[in-house]
């Protein structure tokens, strides 16, 4: 029996691309809170030959990600973790994109902090969108790196009647989860384990199409169109980033992000 256990939270199109990169001869354990889509997805891996365990989630919910990395850890050595999952805005209001994207981050760095193996990776998927948020000040930066996962929905910059806007929601809660990735790079290496962050440009899955069809879909477009590559990506792309940086030649790689947009940041900031 293989102990070697990889995670992956969120089968959406980047997360099934890196379950399928990474679940190759090891113990695989898919959650996502959408459980026809997580019966789906562990379905067709076991058709493939995978070994796979499924396991609902709601990362919002710190007693339910808690419940996640014990199931984790008794399956075997938790070398791997790569959290996927999150709301875009054009499929939830702003409390909702916090509640997962901003604190579900915080929960599963805080929660897989305890159970990670040593010489264990963990990735963070987090946006883009991160890199283009709006200045903060050293203060709320602090607050949003280092607060707990349950006063992360009551600081000054997320409270009610602050953060109500789903786009300003969801870029906060990408830039704070650079923040927190720093963050916990201190306590996943106490554990002998690293931790990093990967921010996608607008990637071809439904929910990347689900934002190029909604109301900010003209604009993101032209960004893509600027950049230097000028195409969308795909969840291969992505997997490939977290195969590295999960892989042995990132050992010395750990608290940072890694933009894999095709240039689209570097265009918006150049001004082209």
């Amino acid at each position: 029996m293989n102990t070697d256990v990889v995670v992956v939270i969120g089968v959406g199109g980047m997360g099934r691309a890196i379950a399928r990169r990474q679940g190759t001869g090891r113990t695989l354990l898919l959650a996502d809170f959408d459980e026809a889509a997580l019966d789906s997805a562990a379905e067709a891996l076991r058709g493939d030959g995978y070994d796979v365990t499924a396991h609902h989630v709601d990362v919002s919910s710190r007693e339910s990600v808690t419940g996640l990395a014990e199931a984790a850890a008794e399956r075997g050595a938790v070398s791997q973790v790569v959290h996927t999952a999150g709301l875009s805005p054009a499929q939830a209001p702003a409390s909702a994109v916090l509640r997962v994207d901003l604190v579900g981050v915080a929960l599963v760095l805080e929660e897989f902090g305890r159970v990670i193996a040593p010489g264990g990776a963990g990735v963070v998927i987090a946006s883009m969108a991160g890199h283009m948020a709006a200045p903060l000040d050293p203060q709320q930066e602090r607050e949003l790196a280092h607060a707990r996962a349950e006063e992360l929905l009551h600081l000054p910059c997320t409270g009610a009647g602050t953060a109500t806007d789903a786009g300003r929601a969801y870029t906060l809660a990408k830039r704070a989860n650079l923040l927190r990735v720093r963050a916990a790079a201190t306590a996943w290496g106490r554990r002998g384990a690293r931790i990093n962050s990967i921010s996608p440009g607008v990637i071809a899955t439904p929910m990347g199409r689900q934002e190029l069809a909604g109301e900010s879909g003209r604009q993101i477009r032209a960004m893509v169109d600027a950049s230097a590559t000028g195409r969308l990506g795909t969840p291969n792309d992505i997997a490939d980033a977290a195969a590295f940086l999960l892989g042995p030649t990132a050992t010395f790689i750990t608290g940072t992000d890694l933009l894999v947009d095709g240039g689209t940041v570097a265009a918006v900031h150049s001004g082209a």
